[in-house]
């Protein structure tokens, strides 16, 4: 049978291949250490999933309104009140099946056949297919390494045309972590307001900030941002709640009346249980969010001085989010091998550590190493590397 066009051109998930990967030689009963799953490591905090419980066990077991619980938005208005000194109604919001769920139905409610998103690169591995699911056109604008992974106003003028419908911005980054100042957000904004871009600003990493470093939203920065920006965040970075499937977008309440009716004909509404439990997440104590982004800065900061002890490795420093991406191109070529993604294959195979490569994500000198593991996992899984690179640098 033959499969719908907007499908066949499809590009799997580098993330999830790696970690089937990685899991397939586990039950084999190999020490594979894997460092390329997104989710932190810790458990659900307690309160939250009591929270859950409750719920089931009092009958909150049916459905609830297409674009999520009232009392659920609630929370999220206030989360916008208290941390960005922002104010929404429930009519700007609604809750998806999780923050990439949410992408994807804003994508097929804004998005013409030939309408332009431009998508900076490295970029997150959905952005640019569900793009193309909705029929448009990622344009890509190429965040270098040494402008730490982000775009200049200069590059965002060069790439808009008549067909630019939109801008995505995620900070802080996956995969680079690297995080858009305020005063670099303001001008990039004020191009969007010259030529009437939308921007969606992927803000799920906003609670895991190290150093000095400042989450700012674009949608803070002005009024007129506000009205311009379509906001997505979730529960399941800052809260360890990635199965729970939670997230949400805010912004234009057209663009959500839209969202919403699309959902109510998809998904329905997202599971019940998880909405209770992210009501808590938002209204409950905050402690185990700042208990779990200390533990990711001290591991950061840990390993990274090991990483980069590695020959031929060079890497910029995260300021967020939870990932490392070292420039792995001379590594590779330094263990003999003619791409970063045979380097990626052979590590696996014969060094037990799964990394992503970064072709995955438009950059295709780099790797994505995941923090979101002990310490001790990640010590080890650097010796490895290291002595996969020696060994192999001593055959050449």
């Amino acid at each position: 049978m033959k499969l719908a066009n907007r499908v066949q051109s499809l590009t799997p998930s580098t993330t999830l291949a790696i970690t089937a990967k990685a899991k397939e030689l586990k039950a084999q009963g190999l020490d594979v250490i894997g460092l390329g799953a997104g989710e932190p490591d810790f458990n659900t905090p307690e309160n939250i999933i009591e929270a859950a419980y409750l719920s089931l066990k009092g009958g909150f077991t049916k459905y609830t309104p297409a674009g999520g619980l009232p009392e659920l938005k609630k929370a999220i208005i206030e989360k916008f009140r208290q941390d960005q000194n922002l104010e929404y109604e429930n009519t700007e919001i609604i809750v998806g099946s999780g923050a990439k769920h949410v992408l994807y139905t804003l994508f097929q409610v804004l998005l013409n056949e030939g309408d332009e998103v431009i998508i900076p690169t490295p970029y997150w591995v959905s952005y640019p297919e569900q793009v193309k699911l909705a029929g448009g056109e990622p344009i890509y604008v190429e965040g270098k390494e040494e402008q730490d992974f982000k775009i200049t106003p200069e590059q965002l003028v060069l790439a808009i045309t008549s067909k630019t419908k939109a801008l995505i911005i995620n900070s802080p980054s996956n995969p680079t972590g690297m995080i858009y100042t305020k005063e670099e957000l303001t001008e990039i904004g004020n191009i969007c307001l010259q030529h009437n871009i939308l921007i969606i600003s992927d803000e799920i990493y906003e609670k895991l900030v190290y150093g000095s470093n400042e989450h700012v939203s674009i949608a803070q920065i002005s009024p007129e941002l506000k009205k311009l920006t379509i906001l997505i965040n979730g529960v399941s970075k800052s809260h360890s709640m990635t199965g729970w499937r939670i997230g949400y977008a805010a912004g234009n309440r057209s663009l959500i009346a839209a969202m919403t009716d699309l959902a109510s004909h998809s998904t329905s509404n997202p599971t019940t249980t998880s909405q209770y439990g992210a009501i808590e997440a938002y209204n409950g104590p905050q402690d185990a969010v700042e208990k779990m982004r200390n533990a990711f800065e001290e591991r950061l900061n840990i390993i990274y001085n090991q990483l980069v002890q590695i020959p031929g490795l060079k890497c910029k420093k995260p300021q967020g989010a939870f990932y490392l991406f070292p420039n792995v191109k001379e590594t590779a070529a330094l263990s003999g091998y003619e791409s970063v993604d045979h380097f990626v294959e052979a590590l696996l195979e014969e060094a037990l550590v799964a990394v992503v490569p970064g072709s995955g994500f438009g950059s295709p000198d780099n790797i994505r190493l995941s923090y979101a593991t002990s310490l001790n996992n990640l010590e080890e899984a650097v010796k490895r590397i290291h002595s996969f690179v020696n060994k192999k640098t001593n055959k050449a």
